[in-house]
């Protein structure tokens, strides 16, 4: 995959550092070229200076061939901003925005931007909704045979029922989050643009359900 990163503070650096280590492809942007020191001599991905609602900087980030955008400045306006800018004019739907505001975070979540505020920040929680699979566990149980994982969907998976996903990867889903909110799905549940799905898995069972949503629905 190849992840676009827009702030080289502690959090993007630390964010690039990761995705690197994972095999991924990663560009980083930033208005100070300084802040490139922090990721160190060993780092092998393109950094560019500017920002990264400015076209001509997403295009040399390789936005057009971008799996993934991560907009983790400083400023709340200018990631928002950029998250749309990607998201509407690219296609890139797999899009996260770090949102210092909580309440504002609510609001970006309902407009189908997925956020993460400060307060509940973990470089993790952007793993989980950058990479389609091999991210770690929401939880593991305590013997380890069991985990509760947020699961990349692929958007053909839209306007299919929670239940026949649940029968199609043979796990439970428990629960959806929908613009923010917590969703327990019955039997007339639909899966929406924006819905961020959760699967309860036995380990051997991860990398299966993984694949299943990951890509378009098999046609029955």
């Amino acid at each position: 995959m190849h992840i676009v990163i827009m702030g080289c503070g502690r959090v993007g650096s630390s964010l690039a550092r990761s995705l690197e280590r994972r095999g991924h492809s990663v560009a980083v942007i930033d208005i100070n070229a300084d802040s490139f020191r922090r990721l160190g001599p060993s780092f092998r991905g393109k950094t560019i200076k500017g920002v990264g609602f400015d076209r001509k900087v997403l295009t040399a980030a390789g936005i057009k061939e971008a799996d993934g955008f991560a907009a983790v400045s400083s400023g709340d306006n200018s990631n928002i901003l950029s998250a749309r800018v990607v998201r509407e004019t690219y296609g890139v739907h797999n899009v996260v925005a770090r949102i210092y505001d909580q309440g504002r975070a609510e609001v970006y979540e309902r407009l189908g931007i997925p956020s993460v505020a400060t307060v509940r920040w973990a470089a993790d929680q952007v793993l989980r909704r950058l990479l389609p699979e091999g991210s770690e566990p929401l939880w593991r149980d305590p013997s380890g045979s069991v985990r509760l994982i947020e699961v990349h969907v692929d958007s053909a998976w839209v306007g299919t029922r929670v239940a026949e996903m649940q029968r199609r990867i043979k796990a439970p889903i428990p629960f959806l989050s929908r613009f923010g909110q917590g969703l327990v799905p019955d039997e007339t549940t639909l899966f929406q643009d924006g819905d961020l799905l959760y699967a309860g898995v036995a380990n051997d069972d991860e990398s299966r359900v993984e694949a299943i949503l990951g890509q378009p629905p098999a046609q029955h």
